[in-house]
């Protein structure tokens, strides 16, 4: 099966559902795990299914204190489930799975299959052993077998798709336990990613998004510092590919070819996400981020200087254990002079298995959540005074499906602008498909999300268009029951200012 086609089925066995927690790796491996169970005859519940598929799947994360109790509190409302249908199977994967090992079938018994972050494609040759077996199948690789982008793929977007260049992270940040579940840096071949990428244009895919732990560090593992920047530009070289975007980099990586790579390659996005962390040094220190305050603001001086109009965006963590409010302060020094477009922050919690988990100095709750709030009201003014400077522009957007949750009812459409920035638009007369490509001028703005209130002034419809009717044309085609709804995937979404899934590990 190629890198976007689900592939013929064999015999439908059953129905599946795969829940997703944690970032964007886990995004894409749901998106694998997905293709493989359909490729061995599977298909997919019903939107809304909620745990009455035959195979139900969690895409685990490691990365928060109380990850394990999300999970088993999950496991445990399926088990009646279970116990009312013998031939339901649950499977447990992700970073959670390579962390806990046997210790989740002897916490939910009723698991039937337990497998790891370097052994996904396994999966349903577990599931068929732990049938016929008629016990509990745990594997856990402790090592890469075969990169994941050999594996089959259903794609959850028509027009926008992950490609993963690289697997594991070879930094020892102390607040991070990822290096552990997903191993040390593999470099995936450039020749390899530049195929999938040509055959997803292809099929019609028009924006790709390069993914990697620590993106950047691309080529370290085959001794080439400047391969990302030559990824970058070959990307620049592919016909039909008309945006390229990366997540998530390291500032220690982050290198002046980079940023030339990135201005002069026209379908590389103005758009930029640089993890922060923290403002102040003896934080950074504390935290093992090989970088300083006044070297993250360097990088993001040459890159305003390279791109004026990028658009930056960060993670940020309150209350690593040490934090002292001058150290706070630094954070927000940081957060001022860098006038960031968006922030993912979040409060410090312990990661289990991770050296800042039994560091002194552990921040009280309540201060945390003090130093949270001020720091999320300075970013919501900076995101929504950097926005209202977009009122005026005229900017072509890539419609994007589903992006915009009232859009049904205020008439509008959503998509994303070159900067990633979120836009709603009035809807034309002209019928305007995901995908497509729509000039509209910015007429409002708010801190998460643009209007452009007037007419659009043009439509260009699009190959990535076309590929997005083709399939809904399709799956509209299909029997009554099979649908292919549940969470979007397709282009990345901008990181919010509250806590949320993202790990905040690059």
């Amino acid at each position: 099966m190629s890198s976007g086609d689900r592939g013929q089925a064999v015999g439908v066995k059953g129905t599946y559902e795969v829940r997703t927690y944690g970032c964007q790796m886990n995004v894409h491996d749901s998106e694998r795990l997905s293709g493989l169970l359909e490729g061995a005859g599977y298909e997919r519940a019903p939107e809304g299914s909620d745990g009455d598929a035959d195979v139900v799947v969690f895409n685990t994360c490691a990365v928060r204190e109380n990850a394990d109790n999300r999970l088993y509190g999950n496991l445990g409302r399926l088990a009646p489930m279970k116990t009312k249908r013998p031939g339901m199977q649950i499977a447990v994967g992700g970073c959670l799975a390579q962390k806990d090992r046997d210790t989740i079938v002897k916490k939910a018994p009723w698991v039937d299959v337990v497998f790891g972050t370097h052994n996904i494609g396994k999966l349903p040759v577990l599931l068929e052993r732990a049938r016929v077996q008629e016990e509990a199948q745990v594997e856990i690789a402790e090592s890469l077998e075969a990169f994941p982008s050999t594996l089959p793929t259903r794609r959850e977007s028509a027009y926008a798709a992950w490609v993963s260049i690289s697997v594991g992270c070879n930094n020892t940040c102390t607040f991070c336990i990822v290096p552990a579940l997903r191993g040390k840096e593999k470099d995936r071949r450039t020749g390899d990613i530049l195929a999938e990428i040509e055959a997803l244009v292809a099929e019609g895919v028009s924006e790709i998004t390069l993914l990697g732990q620590n993106v950047n560090a691309y080529g370290s593992d085959i001794g080439d510092r400047e391969a990302f920047s030559k990824l970058l530009r070959a990307c620049g070289k592919i016909e039909g590919l008309e945006r390229v975007r990366f997540t998530s980099p390291h500032p220690r990586d982050f290198t002046d070819d980079v940023i030339a790579a990135m201005a002069e390659t026209p379908n590389v996005m103005p758009q930029l996400h640089m993890p922060l962390q923290s403002g102040s040094d003896p934080i950074l220190k504390a935290m093992r981020r090989s970088y300083r305050q006044d070297r993250f603001l360097g990088i993001i001086e040459k890159v305003r200087a390279a791109m004026p109009e990028a658009a930056i965006t960060t993670d940020i963590i309150v209350g690593f254990p040490g934090e002292t409010e001058e150290d706070f302060e630094q954070t927000m020094h940081v957060v001022r002079e860098a006038r960031f477009a968006n922030a993912f922050t979040f409060q410090y919690s312990k990661r289990p298995g991770t050296p800042a988990a039994t560091m002194e100095g552990q921040i009280p709750k309540e201060v945390v959540q003090e130093r949270y709030m001020r720091l999320s009201a300075l970013q919501e003014e900076i995101a929504w005074d950097e926005n209202k400077k977009q009122v005026g522009r005229t900017l072509d957007l890539m419609v994007a499906e589903g992006e915009g949750r009232k859009d049904g009812a205020t008439h509008r459409l959503s998509g994303r602008a070159p900067d990633n920035r979120l836009v709603h638009f009035t809807k034309p007369d002209a019928e305007v498909r995901p995908g497509d490509v729509v000039t509209v001028e910015i007429t409002y703005a708010a801190p998460h999300h643009l209007l452009a209130e007037g007419a659009v002034l043009n439509v260009r419809p699009t190959r990535a268009g076309d590929a997005w009717e083709k399939r809904n044309t399709e799956a509209a085609a299909k029997p009554a029951g099979v649908m292919l709804g549940l969470p979007k995937v397709g282009a990345p979404e901008p990181l919010p200012v509250a806590a949320g899934s993202g790990c905040g590990c690059d």
